[in-house]
């Protein structure tokens, strides 16, 4: 019978006996661990051994928690490892730089085995659903669009998870809230952070992925305005239309007009 691979968790402390006890706590339940006393070491373990979540302290000797997660974000494969913030600076100004930096999570000292034990399973919990979510829809998301439909999104990985949920559920009539629920930040938060990286906000994204997926029906199909605007997630097609002006300067029919391919009546011989 073929035994589970244990979860792997790298553990970056300057401090030894905080080190030590949280690396004791993680191995009695079970967890494989990794650990560095420092941020340089850190960044070479996690890039070597590429584990399923890194806790991390902040205030270190040669560099800190914040530029070891910069330096991880910027590595496609240990991107989208989870990153947990554990440290003893505890303010809303170091919560908000810390989640503004792209932490996963973040927990002020002292904290409890339980409670970092809850904080890790949820979001190893998310890793899997985002994974699983991956494998079911492989199909979907392997296969070739329509040059119509290329990908509109950027390639960040830190903002994969957000991308994909938009892509695979623009149509369903989603909002920001459902996707902040689904990738585990507030509103305002995610508003926040896609908008500090891309410049765009997440509403802005779903309209835009909405707008490839209106011209697309627009030009290849022959659904009324009502239909289009039903199929790429509009409740509303007064709503819709007044969308797709804004972003194409005119009315949604007036651009199938203009665009749509008429097939040639045949020539008499």
């Amino acid at each position: 019978m073929t035994q589970a691979v244990p979860t792997k968790i790298l553990v970056i402390e300057d401090d030894t006996r905080t080190l030590n006890m949280y690396i004791d706590g993680l191995e009695t339940e079970g967890f494989e661990t990794i650990s560095a006393s420092d941020g340089t070491t850190g960044i070479q373990q996690a890039l070597s051994h590429l584990p399923d979540l890194i806790i991390c302290d902040i205030l270190m000797p040669d560099i800190d928690g914040y530029t070891v997660l910069e330096k991880l974000r910027q590595n496609p494969l240990a991107a989208i490892i989870p990153f947990i913030f554990l440290t003893g600076r505890g303010t809303k100004e170091d919560f908000r730089r810390g989640m503004e930096s792209g932490a996963d999570d973040y927990i002020a000292k002292p904290v409890t085995l339980e409670q970092l034990l809850k904080a890790i399973a949820i979001r190893l919990e998310k890793k899997q659903a985002f994974l699983s979510y991956c494998c079911a829809n492989y199909d979907s998301i392997s296969k070739p669009r329509p040059k119509e439909e290329e990908s509109i999104f950027p390639v960040v990985p830190q903002l994969q998870e957000v991308f994909d949920f938009i892509e695979a559920n623009y149509h369903k009539g989603i909002t920001l809230s459902h996707v902040a629920e689904a990738v585990g930040y507030s509103a305002a938060y995610l508003t926040n952070r896609v908008a500090k990286i891309t410049g765009e906000t997440v509403n802005s994204w779903i309209v835009k992925r909405r707008m490839v997926a209106a011209r697309y029906l627009l030009k290849n199909t022959s659904q009324n305005i009502e239909e289009i605007a039903t199929t790429v997630g509009y409740q509303n097609t007064c709503h819709f239309s007044r969308q797709f002006r804004q972003h194409h300067d005119i009315p949604p029919q007036s651009w199938r007009k203009k665009h749509q391919f008429i097939e040639p009546l045949p020539v008499e011989v």
